[in-house]
């Protein structure tokens, strides 16, 4: 059996109590935004550096609060399953569809969701933001 893959994911909020999830090309199933570490990378910088090259915005320094460390089956990568560090973060910017995103939409925290997501995201990163501990009031993207 092969090992999990390692990412690390984000969960951004709106105003309204949102979540962010993208879509790549070629899939149907939405995801948290993030991806795989690189060599010497840690779990922050990762995440800056996916949010900024899959959506444009920038990671708000300090703003990362841990919500754990999840496993599931991977939708993207058949018979593989992935591991993510998740976190809830705030950004600056308007979030865009780039580089491997095809398509963005934002969902309530809470089921129903109305799209397709991806295990990882509907039984583990989803259910740990929505406790309390994890984020009082408005801690979503911010614009500049």
């Amino acid at each position: 059996m092969n090992p999990p893959i390692h990412i690390v994911t984000a969960v951004i909020l709106d105003a309204r109590g949102r979540t962010l999830v993208v879509r790549k090309h070629g899939s149907d199933t939405f995801i948290q935004p993030g991806g795989k570490r690189e060599q010497g990378e840690d779990a922050l910088h990762t995440l800056a550096r996916e949010l900024r090259e899959e959506l444009g915005v920038a990671l708000r320094a300090g703003s990362a609060r841990a919500l754990g460390t999840f496993e599931d089956r991977a939708v993207n990568e058949p018979g593989r399953r992935v591991r993510s560090e998740s976190f809830l973060v705030q950004v600056d910017g308007t979030a865009q569809a780039c580089a491997e995103i095809a398509e963005l939409a934002w969902i309530p925290l809470h089921p129903p969701h109305g799209v397709r997501l991806a295990p990882l995201s509907e039984h583990h990163v989803l259910p740990a933001a929505r406790q309390p501990a994890a984020g009082t009031g408005q801690t979503g993207a911010g614009r500049r």
